[in-house]
C-alpha cells in the first residue's frame, strides 16, 4: 500500500486527509492489510463456518443466564415521593404547547 492509495481510499470514503494524516493514517493501514494477509494465509478447508463466535467457545465461556424477572415490583413505594400521579404513573408539567 503507498500512499496515494491512502489518498484514494480517503476520497472514496468522502474524507478530507491532508498530506500529514495520510501519512500518519498509511502504516495503520499496512497493519491491518498484513493482518488480513496473515489470516487469508490460514487454511480452513474443511471447517465449518460459525454463526456466532461464542458457538466455538460454548464449552469455554461462563452460560448465559435465564432471561427472568429479579427484582419485585416497587412501584407503590416509589410513587409516595410523587407531587402528581395518576393511575400509578407520574404526572409532569407539560414541556411543549
Amino acid at each position: 500500500m503507498k500512499l496515494n492509495d491512502v489518498q484514494r481510499i480517503a476520497h472514496l470514503s468522502m474524507l478530507e486527509l491532508s498530506q500529514a494524516e495520510a501519512e500518519a493514517v498509511l502504516p495503520q493501514l499496512q497493519a491491518i492489510f498484513s493482518l488480513v494477509e496473515e489470516m487469508q494465509a490460514v487454511d480452513t478447508t474443511g471447517l465449518e463456518p460459525l454463526a456466532h463466535p461464542i458457538l466455538f467457545l460454548r464449552d469455554l465461556a461462563q452460560p448465559l443466564r435465564d432471561d427472568g424477572v429479579t427484582e419485585s415490583d416497587h412501584r407503590t413505594e416509589n410513587m409516595l415521593s410523587a407531587p402528581a400521579q395518576q393511575d400509578g404513573y407520574f404526572l409532569v408539567p407539560r414541556v411543549l404547547e
